[in-house]
């Protein structure tokens, strides 16, 4: 084990604008770039507050390097740099978007290959337009705990290393309604094989960049996919198939435990299949497949909870878009949709079958889980506790899961018992509980549970950050010991508080 500072640093750039790094700089438009090199800056009094020492063995280093983690001065082999993106925000086309508060120091060997360490919130980058490239102390926690929840359940994501507090305040507007207010800074950081995204390469398409745009292909696929090539059509559309079926596994994997990603913008998206960018997100308490976290899109709804396999598919839509300059027979692409949209549905049958303990899914069960569907609306349900439970049950009577129901005595007892004795015949009164358990998380990082933490940790408490990372490396084990304080239903005070069932992009 060693520090980050005496690790090899590995550099793999495509292309880069002139001129030297600089610390910050003013936010402009960048051509002919896939990434600016840039400085991040430092903090004025960090502290380093959590650490994922399961990170920390994959990378082989030791718990400290606060300089680095903070936005101190890089060590010898880094070479800091923002990435260029553009995206379509919201089903519209964005333009230029970038790293705005996001600096990549380099690439390290870790025991899954070669990843990419970040951090966020260090400060101006080339792409941080009016903003201030820093992040809150809030946000910071969510995307921390968050992605190692997501780790854990077994949903494809990036991962954290640490989380420093910086020692300034940030103005931030919480619900972008004109009370602004002072938090605590922070940073963290994050690791992935790569950060590259579908606007990585939309933006490049956008303004008829072809060249930049084929580099960073071949860039993309030489390093980050090996065991594909990119001299012909029928090479790309292999490359392009296996981001359409990582896609449609990763989204699959949100619905199975109940989570909204919230901002599924085009930008947000990972050519890796990974969950990326924890803004706004949250899991489903109340089974509402119209639910989303996010204030911003509450008009609309285009990314709730129902709409998600859907949205994806579409941002595939506009990932192939992007490379169709590089075909001779770009028509030959929308064949990749219906490799999308296979693979989302047969995602969706085996999770199913999972959470209903069935050996296979088979054409029968479609009814069966469409009226479970509309059951689970009919009074508030808690998804998580209602397919645990499930996963319990002895006989085919409701009485067992009423503690999944907010209201028990609104339960439309009959109309449940009949479902249940139909699932119940047919798994033949013995429903694959280990499969059903290892499907049906216990434990999930739901929104309440994270405002708890931040409030605490924003009194200088980070103990109940401690304990939410330990209770959620295990989600699936029955932990009786925390039984009673995390396996329960969204406290009465979380039902309209901010930070629980309102959240925006604001971090």
């Amino acid at each position: 084990m060693s520090n980050l500072s005496s690790l090899t640093w590995y550099s793999r750039f495509v292309d880069e604008t002139p001129g030297d790094s600089v610390v910050g700089g003013p936010a402009r438009q960048v051509e002919g770039a896939c990434w600016s090199r840039v400085l991040p800056t430092p903090s004025p009094n960090p502290s380093l507050q959590l650490w994922s020492e399961e990170m920390a063995k994959s990378l082989s280093i030791t718990k400290g390097d606060l300089e680095i983690l903070s936005g101190g001065a890089p060590s010898s082999g880094m070479d800091p740099y923002a990435q260029r993106y553009g995206g379509h925000q919201f089903g519209t086309w964005a333009h230029q978007l970038g790293d705005g508060r996001a600096i990549t120091l380099g690439e390290v060997e870790s025991d899954v290959g070669i990843v990419e360490l970040q951090l966020k919130g260090s400060g101006l980058t080339p792409y941080s337009r009016t903003a201030d490239g820093k992040a809150v102390l809030r946000s910071s926690i969510r995307e921390f705990l968050c992605s190692e929840a997501m780790h854990h359940l077994g949903v494809p994501t990036t991962r954290a290393l640490s989380l420093v507090t910086t020692g300034e305040e940030v103005m931030r507007d919480i619900l972008y309604d004109g009370n602004r207010a002072f938090e605590q800074g922070a940073i963290i950081s994050r690791v992935s094989p790569s950060f590259i995204r579908f606007g990585s390469f939309q933006i490049h398409t956008a303004i008829g960049d072809t060249e930049t745009l084929r580099e960073l292909v071949e860039h993309t696929i030489r390093n980050h996919f090996p065991g594909h090539q990119y001299s012909n059509d029928q090479q790309l559309l292999a490359w392009l198939a296996d981001i359409a079926k990582s896609t449609a596994t990763m989204v699959s994997h949100w619905m199975r435990v109940g989570f909204v990603h919230g901002v599924m913008n085009t930008d947000n998206m990972s050519i890796h299949g990974l969950t990326i960018d924890y803004g706004p997100y949250g899991w489903i308490e109340d089974y509402d497949p119209n639910w989303t976290p996010n204030t911003t899109d509450l008009s609309h709804r285009r990314y709730k909870f129902a709409n998600q396999p859907r949205i994806a598919g579409w941002n595939v839509a506009r990932l192939l878009e992007s490379i169709a300059p590089l075909f001779d027979e770009p028509e030959q692409l929308s064949q990749i949709l219906d490799v999308y949209f296979e693979a989302i549905g047969e995602q969706q049958n085996s999770m199913w079958a999972g959470k209903l303990g069935f050996d296979t899914f088979e054409e029968k069960d479609v009814e069966l889980v469409r009226e479970l569907n509309s059951l689970l609306q009919l009074v508030e349900t808690d998804m998580t506790i209602f397919f645990r439970l499930l996963s319990d049950i002895e006989a085919p009577n409701v009485e067992s899961l009423k503690f999944a129901f907010y209201e028990e005595d609104e339960i439309p007892t009959q109309q449940w018992n009949e479902w249940l004795l139909k699932w119940w015949d047919r798994v033949d009164a013995t429903p694959d509980r280990i499969k059903m358990k290892l499907t049906n998380p216990k434990y999930v990082f739901r929104n309440w549970m994270a405002q708890l933490a931040i409030e605490d940790a924003e009194k200088g408490d980070f103990s109940l950050c401690e304990e939410l990372l330990e209770l959620l490396k295990n989600p699936y084990a029955e932990q009786m010991d925390m039984h009673s304080k995390w396996f329960t239903k969204r406290p009465e005070w979380a039902k309209s508080k901010v930070g629980c069932s309102m959240l925006s992009c604001s971090s």
